[in-house]
């Protein structure tokens, strides 16, 4: 039986026929879903796979923390 990892509901679906990267969704709760294996069957959120995309997203923190550096050695400078 397959759940969905966000409210445990039982999603109908024939486990033969899932494929890696399908997507499904779930009736209960309304999440998108994505078949990360098949063999054993586990789903992903896209909502846990978007977030873990942003993971490796530059960060705007550091950006302003160059921009401030380089505002400093600039005003060093002169």
């Amino acid at each position: 039986m397959v759940t969905c990892p966000k409210c445990d509901a039982a999603i109908d679906v024939e486990e033969e026929e899932l494929d890696e990267g399908d997507v499904l969704s779930c009736d209960e709760c309304g999440a998108s879903l994505t078949v990360a294996s098949v063999n054993p069957v586990e789903l992903e959120s896209e909502d846990d796979s978007a977030s873990d995309e942003n993971d490796f997203d530059y960060d705007e923190d550091e950006d302003e923390d160059e921009e401030e550096d380089e505002e400093k050695d600039e005003e060093d400078w002169r």
